[in-house]
C-alpha cells in the first residue's frame, strides 16, 4: 500500500522548511480561517480551535485519500495571547513586555484524513534577556517582527533576544518536529522519505 499524500494547510514558509528538514514530502497551500480570539476564549482553546479549523478547511481541498497537516502557534504572556503586531507601537509594547521575562509559546498541530482529526499541543518556555528600547526600534526597522506572533522570530534576527529555552525549539519556529513526526506516522506518513 502506498503512503498517502500529505498537504500542509499553511502559508508559512517556516513550517514547510521544517517538514523538508525531516524528509517529509508535501504540498502546501494556505487556508483562510477566522483567527480572531473569541470572547472569553482561553489561549489553549484558541490555538487548538484554529489549528483544527485549518485542518478541516484543508480537507475540503485535497483528494479523498490524502492527509492534511495544520498548525497554529501563539505567544502567551501572563495568560494573554500576543499576536502579530498591527504596527510599530504594538510591536514595541509586546517586546517591552517580553523583555527580561519568560513567556510561553503554545503550538498545536492537527492532522486529519477523511475519517479522523487528531491534535496535540506542545508548550515551550522562552526567556528573553533585558532589551534596550533602541534595539527594539532597530529590530522593528529590519521588518522581521511585522508578521510574527509576539513580534519576534526565534529562527531569525530575534534569536539574539533569547536567553534560555525550555522545550521544543522547532515548536517556537512553528512546528514541533518530534510530535509532528509521531503523529504523521499514525496516519501512514513517514519521515526521511526518498526524493
Amino acid at each position: 500500500m502506498t503512503a498517502p499524500d500529505l498537504y500542509l494547510a499553511s502559508a508559512s514558509p517556516r513550517r514547510s522548511e521544517l517538514l523538508r528538514q525531516i524528509g517529509v514530502a508535501h504540498q502546501q497551500f494556505a487556508c483562510d480561517v477566522d483567527e480572531r480570539v473569541l470572547p472569553g476564549e482561553s489561549p489553549d482553546n484558541y490555538v487548538a480551535r484554529v489549528a483544527r479549523a485549518k485542518a478541516q478547511a484543508g480537507l475540503e481541498r485535497v483528494p479523498a485519500n490524502a492527509v492534511v497537516l495544520a498548525a497554529d502557534t501563539a505567544v502567551i504572556l501572563g495568560g494573554r495571547i500576543l499576536g502579530k503586531p498591527a504596527d510599530a507601537d504594538e510591536a514595541f509594547a509586546m517586546l517591552r513586555a517580553l523583555s527580561g521575562r519568560t513567556h510561553e509559546v503554545l503550538s498545536v498541530i492537527a492532522v486529519a484524513d477523511q475519517s479522523r482529526l487528531v491534535n496535540q499541543s506542545v508548550r515551550t518556555g522562552v526567556r528573553f534577556r533585558v532589551l534596550a528600547d533602541s534595539e527594539i526600534h532597530a529590530y522593528w526597522s529590519t521588518g522581521e517582527p511585522r508578521d510574527k506572533a509576539g513580534s519576534y522570530g526565534i529562527q531569525g534576527l530575534g534569536a539574539v533576544f533569547v536567553e534560555h529555552i525550555e522545550g521544543s525549539y522547532s515548536a517556537v519556529v512553528g512546528l514541533p518536529l518530534l510530535e509532528t513526526a509521531a503523529l504523521l506516522r499514525t496516519f501512514g506518513v513517514a519521515c526521511w522519505q526518498q526524493p
